[in-house]
Formats: C-alpha cells, sequence, structure tokens
C-alpha cells in the first residue's frame, strides 16, 4: 500500500523512526496532488516546491538530531476558509481573491507548532454556504468514490484530499454539518468539537455566529485525536475558547466506559432518509449491542432547525457585505449572494422566535442526555449529490425538509454538542454511509471513545478509492 493511503498517525511514526524521509513524503505528496488534483480539484493553491523542500529537509534535520515534533515533516492542507500566512484566504470568492492574512489562525499556528508543513489550500464553496463545494474562482471538487459526485461541503476539498490519498493532514470546520457530511460523503473520520474546543482565532469580528467550530477530518478516529492533542485550550482571541480538558484524547481512545445507556433516533422526528441508508445505519448501531451496551429507540425529536439556522447565518453575512453591494454584488455567485440578501428578512420578532425555538432544543437536549450517554443518528440522509448539485429537494419521492443534507447535523451546532461521523458501510451505489455519534456537551473524550469502540469493530482505515 503507498504510504500516503496510511493513517496520519501511521505515517508520523515512520518519520519519526527514520523509517521514511520527510523529502521522501514531500515529494510522494507532490507528485500525487500533482497526478489527481485536476480530476478531484481538491488544491486550489500551492506553496512553491522549493520552500515545500526546503521545509522538509529542515523536518528531518530535527528528527536526526532528535527533535522531531509529534507532526514533525507531516504535509498539512488549509480549508480555505482558514488563514496560514503567505498563502491567500479567498473564502472560495472573486471580491476576497487577493485577500492574505499576515498570521495563521491559531489552529493552523498549532499545527505548525507541533511539525506540520502547511502546503497548500483546499477548495470550500464560497464562505461555505452550502454541502456542495463549488465556486467562481477554482470550480468544481469531486469525490474520489465517484467523480460525477460531490466530495460535500463546506470542506468538500479537504476531504477529497483525505480521501483521495493526497496528503495524511487537513483543517475543516463545521458551521451546520461542514466537517461531518463530507466526511461521509467520502469516507472520512470527522468529529465536530464542542464548540469552543479548538479555538477560532483571529477574527475580523467579534465572533457572534455561535455555530461554527473547527476540527478534525481524518482517516482515522486516532488521527482525529491527535489532531485535537495538538490544537486544543483556550486563546485570549477566541472569547469562547475552552480551557485545555487536562488529558490526551489519543491516549485515552480505549477507555470507553462499559454499559453505556445508547439513544438511537433514525430520523430526529422530521429527516427523509434513504432506503438503504437507513438500513445500513439501523445495522451498524448494533454494534454497541454487540459491544455490552444499552440501545434504545429514541422516539421524540427537537425542533427542525433549518429555517433558524440559515436565516441566522445569512443575516450576519449580510452585515459583513453590506458595504461591498450594490457596487460588487456581480462578482459573488448568484445563488450565494441571493441566500445572504434574505438577511434583511431578519426582524426582532424573527430573532426572538429563533431564540425561543434554540432554548427548546437545549431543553431537549438536556432531557435527552439525563436519559442517555450517547445519541445515535444517521449522519446524512442520502448519498453524495451530483458534483454540481442541486442538493435533494426528495428522496426517493418524499420531499425533505428545509434542513435537507442537514437534517441530523444543524441541531447539534446550535446546541454545542459534539458529534462524530463513522463509516458504517456502502450504499447501493456504492457510496460511502455515515453513522453520527453525538455526547454530551464538552464530552469529545466521549464521543471519541465511542467511535474508536466501533472502529475497532468494523475497521475503515486501510479501504480507500483506486482513482
Amino acid at each position: 500500500m503507498s504510504v500516503l493511503r496510511r493513517p496520519l498517525t501511521e505515517i508520523a511514526e515512520l518519520l519519526l523512526r527514520r523509517e521514511m524521509s520527510p523529502v521522501e513524503l514531500m515529494e510522494d505528496t507532490l507528485a500525487r496532488i500533482d497526478a489527481v488534483n485536476p480530476a478531484l480539484v481538491a488544491f486550489v493553491a500551492m506553496r512553491p516546491r522549493e520552500a515545500l523542500l526546503a521545509d522538509a529537509r529542515a523536518a528531518e534535520a530535527r528528527i536526526v538530531r532528535g527533535e522531531g515534533r509529534p507532526l514533525e515533516g507531516i504535509p498539512l492542507g488549509v480549508k480555505d476558509l482558514e488563514d496560514a500566512a503567505g498563502l491567500a484566504t479567498t473564502y472560495g470568492s472573486v471580491p476576497f481573491r487577493d485577500h492574505r492574512p499576515e498570521q495563521d489562525s491559531v489552529q493552523v499556528a498549532r499545527l505548525r507548532a507541533a511539525g506540520a508543513i502547511v502546503v497548500g489550500k483546499t477548495n470550500a464553496p464560497e464562505f461555505g454556504h452550502t454541502a456542495l463545494t463549488k465556486n467562481l474562482l477554482f470550480g468544481v471538487s469531486r469525490n474520489p468514490w465517484n467523480l460525477e459526485r460531490t466530495p460535500g461541503g463546506s470542506s468538500g476539498g479537504s476531504s477529497a484530499a483525505i480521501a483521495g490519498a493526497m496528503i495524511p493532514l487537513v483543517t475543516a470546520s463545521d458551521g451546520g454539518g461542514s466537517i461531518r457530511i463530507p466526511a461521509t460523503f467520502t469516507g472520512c473520520f470527522g468529529h465536530k468539537p464542542s464548540y469552543g474546543r479548538i479555538p477560532h482565532a483571529p477574527e475580523d469580528l467579534w465572533p457572534m455566529d455561535d455555530t461554527s467550530v473547527v476540527g478534525p477530518l481524518t482517516r482515522t478516529v486516532t488521527d482525529a485525536a491527535l489532531h485535537l492533542d495538538m490544537t486544543v485550550g483556550a486563546h485570549p482571541l477566541d472569547p469562547n475558547s475552552l480551557p485545555h480538558p487536562g488529558v490526551s484524547y489519543r491516549q485515552i481512545l480505549s477507555q470507553l466506559p462499559a454499559g453505556l445507556r445508547i439513544g438511537y433516533s433514525p430520523d430526529l422526528g422530521y429527516a427523509v432518509v434513504q432506503s438503504d441508508v437507513a438500513e445500513i445505519v439501523g445495522e451498524a448501531v448494533q454494534v454497541f449491542e454487540q459491544l455490552g451496551h444499552h440501545l434504545e429507540l429514541v422516539k421524540d425529536g427537537p425542533p427542525e432547525p433549518g429555517r433558524d439556522w440559515g436565516l441566522i447565518g445569512v443575516f450576519q453575512l449580510l452585515g459583513r457585505f453590506q458595504a461591498l453591494l450594490p457596487e460588487r454584488e456581480h462578482e459573488f455567485g448568484r445563488s450565494f449572494i441571493q441566500s445572504v440578501k434574505l438577511g434583511i428578512e431578519m426582524t426582532p420578532a424573527r430573532f426572538a422566535d429563533f431564540r425561543r425555538r434554540r432554548e427548546e432544543l437545549n431543553r431537549w437536549c438536556a432531557q435527552l442526555f439525563d436519559d442517555y450517554d450517547l445519541l445515535l443518528t444517521p449522519t446524512v440522509p442520502y448519498d453524495p449529490p451530483a458534483a454540481k448539485g442541486p442538493l435533494l429537494a426528495e428522496v426517493e419521492g418524499r420531499p425533505q425538509p428545509r434542513a435537507n443534507v442537514g437534517s441530523f447535523t444543524m441541531p447539534f451546532n446550535l446546541s454545542w454538542h459534539p458529534a462524530a461521523t463513522v463509516r458504517t458501510g456502502f450504499s447501493k451505489a456504492g457510496l460511502p454511509v455515515g453513522l453520527q455519534i453525538v455526547g454530551p456537551r464538552h464530552r469529545d473524550d466521549l464521543v471519541l471513545q465511542a467511535a474508536w469502540a466501533f472502529e475497532q469493530a468494523r475497521p475503515w482505515a486501510h479501504d480507500w478509492p483506486e482513482l
């Protein structure tokens, strides 16, 4: 098997044991990107080759001196909604094509400090507004399992890069499912951390949109735990960032408590799920019973979040872009800017309704996690749509609710609960299917432990598509 198909943790160990050189790894990475990126459009900007090889040589020298850090010499792709000094952060948007930040995001800075080498930027839909990855600047990203399908969004470039064996480490973010949806569509592991677990900074506006987090999108659960170990902990520029949890997530993965009470909801009371996806996930949840836990069907669901989630998001984007309108409106993607302009519909009454329904969601979650230790659901209700879209309005002739592709993911952005997706198998179309594991607020450890236990029972780490 090519080393680029192996998990991050295995590659890191090969480097630190000097069984592979960071220079060899970088050369293999660049060759792979050259070979498959024209088909996948995962990367949209690259640092110069000579600079990357110089960084790899410096990493090799540190390893030889016995000074290798946990991610020493590991190539890193950064989602184009996040800052990496020296590269443009375009947000996939024409008016921002020349936006060049002067410093890294906190997450990128911490990954660099652990030894990772930033290679380039990965594609994202304009300002992350949809679960398809395409934009006017860079075009359409595609799914390595089927090039006619989307790798999801908004972290679609990152998910395509991981599943396409282009790079072992990426950054991703999730405001309504943007880690979990692309991870599901490409068969990866994705973890949306508790809100504030990894600092989301610096920002040009005080962060009032409190649904988006940054986190790992990886080949394995252990890879994600390593990513988190390198990036968690408070930062003064993020007022919502959480203190360090005081543990290494990687070291406690195998410590899942026995006899957990686990709730399973096949639809959260409103989602319309593709029949083979429902069957696969319904079979997969039985793994936890086989592991000795107590599984019970959850009969009620939270308020359907689609309208609230969408309106609050575009309201805040409208405030960000209003100075550019109408003179530069034509430079934005048509569907994106039409959605943003709907933010004008926000009124005090609607804002109060949004807050009221969010409190209903909070109370539902509080009761749920009083009854259960974990919640299981499908991650996404249907197969990846076509690469160019649209998202599905109906499944097998049944209309989808407004939340649609994010039916299972959005609630837990609004509620701040940690949630992960694990690969459970493949649909009749031969495309990956995901199971979502949701935990109590701030219990990222428990979610990761449950995901790791599932992964040990149903391993997927070495099964990736041929391109």
